[in-house]
């Protein structure tokens, strides 16, 4: 059987929910990819699969369309994926371009790698990784917290905002900073030709810097810590406005909370 010539005793399994129900195609098919549909005992999310007239096709008792909200992931990107602006994962609509040879950090976007203490309580879907937009990119070469959202709202929030959250950066130096060299990190150094703004910065340990900043520019950081003597090794982004990445290990995502605000 194949797609261009079908078995005609096969059917596909929204037509089957819809008649079973006695329902629309369209909540037929939102039934399907809420997760809430069985054939012979498995779930399938894919209202284009074909079922047999013998398969046994069940819809979950406690099926509802009010769990269909859109979701957001909030993924600890490792170091050498990409996470460009407006990048979708598969099946989303945005373009972006990609960084030659780069991976997308989206590729990491899948149920095993979802965080297994995720405290959100929301069942994982395929379709909660279609859709996804990104407004919060992050160098290929750094790691951390990386926002993907199917929510307009998250979205317009962080694409008419992201100028003014805070994000917290740990930043990996090596070398001997200059005498003063902290008080000019928080204030008095220049990037592009421009005074920079008063900026949070202090030790969290001998080779570790905490940045918190807001409107940070592509290459700002390696540039401000060039300007005081010092070489970054890796930064590792760690919040983003009042949403920490918290205890999510680097490869894994985890969903935002509902009481979770940026």
């Amino acid at each position: 059987m194949t797609e261009k010539n079908p078995d005609p005793t096969h059917i596909r399994l929204v037509k089957r929910v819809a008649e079973q129900l006695n329902c629309s195609r369209s909540t037929a098919e939102q039934f399907v990819e809420g997760g809430f549909v069985s054939v012979d005992g498995q779930v399938v999310e894919a209202p284009g699969a074909r079922v047999r007239p013998d398969q046994t096709v069940t819809v979950a008792k406690d099926a509802s369309l009010l769990e269909l909200t859109p979701v957001t992931l909030l993924l600890h990107k490792p170091a050498g994926f990409e996470a460009g602006l407006g990048q979708p994962a598969a099946g989303g609509t945005a373009h972006a371009s990609r960084s030659q040879g780069a991976t997308p950090a989206t590729s990491l976007l899948e149920v095993a790698s979802h965080l297994a203490e995720d405290a959100s309580g929301i069942r994982v879907l395929q379709r909660h990784f279609k859709q996804l937009e990104c407004f919060t990119p992050l160098p290929t070469e750094a790691s951390g917290l990386v926002v993907y959202t199917q929510d307009k709202r998250i979205a317009r929030k962080l694409a008419e905002d992201i100028e003014s959250l805070e994000q917290e950066c740990i930043v990996e130096v090596k070398g001997d900073i200059a005498n003063h060299g902290l008080q000019r990190l928080c204030h008095g150094l220049t990037f592009n030709g421009r005074p920079l703004p008063p900026i949070k910065v202090s030790w969290q340990s001998e080779t570790k810097l905490r940045f918190a900043l807001k409107g940070i520019r592509p290459g700002q950081i390696p540039a401000m810590c060039d300007a005081v003597g010092l070489s970054v090794v890796a930064i590792k982004r760690i919040r983003i406005g009042r949403v920490p990445l918290a205890k999510v290990p680097e490869g894994q995502w985890r969903y935002l909370q509902p009481w979770e605000r940026f």
